[in-house]
């Protein structure tokens, strides 16, 4: 089943402050995504007609380390402030890596979990299957499930 944390998205209001402060705390940049758009982001996501510039960093040269998804929404722009304290409830956004999606899917909606959307998977060029779908904890929270 959910195997491990694969990111922790962070919104930014200036990605290239934000970018050169995440560096400096020892991250580097994995995979630059450079402009993210598509329908199905937005669908996955419910962030209507979303576009953003963003980039994944990691701690280390572990490939398997959690990421953390560095990202300014420039469709809708992001907005708003961070929590004012630490015992604010609820954050952005959770992945869970697991290489059974669809399965994974099927047994926590028959618990009773709300998903989104059903998975949404993407057929990469070597035959291989990616794929995502988000629910919330009870507090709001939105976690993902990823599969890659």
């Amino acid at each position: 089943m959910i195997e491990s944390i694969f990111h922790i998205n962070i919104n930014c209001t200036n990605f290239d402050r934000s970018l050169e402060f995440y560096k400096l705390l020892g991250f580097k940049v994995i995979r630059d995504l450079n402009e993210v758009s598509s329908a199905t982001l937005s669908r996955g996501l419910r962030i209507p007609d979303c576009r953003g510039r963003a980039v994944l960093m990691i701690l280390g040269d572990n490939p398997r380390s959690t990421r953390v998804d560095l990202i300014e929404w420039k469709n809708p722009k992001t907005e708003g402030q961070a929590y004012p304290h630490l015992w604010h409830a609820g954050m952005c956004r959770i992945a869970l890596r697991t290489r059974t999606l669809v399965k994974d899917y099927e047994d926590l909606k028959a618990k009773g979990i709300e998903f989104w959307t059903e998975p949404l998977m993407v057929k990469l060029k070597d035959g291989k299957e990616e794929g995502f779908v988000c629910c919330t904890d009870p507090d709001g929270t939105v976690i993902e499930l990823i599969q890659v």
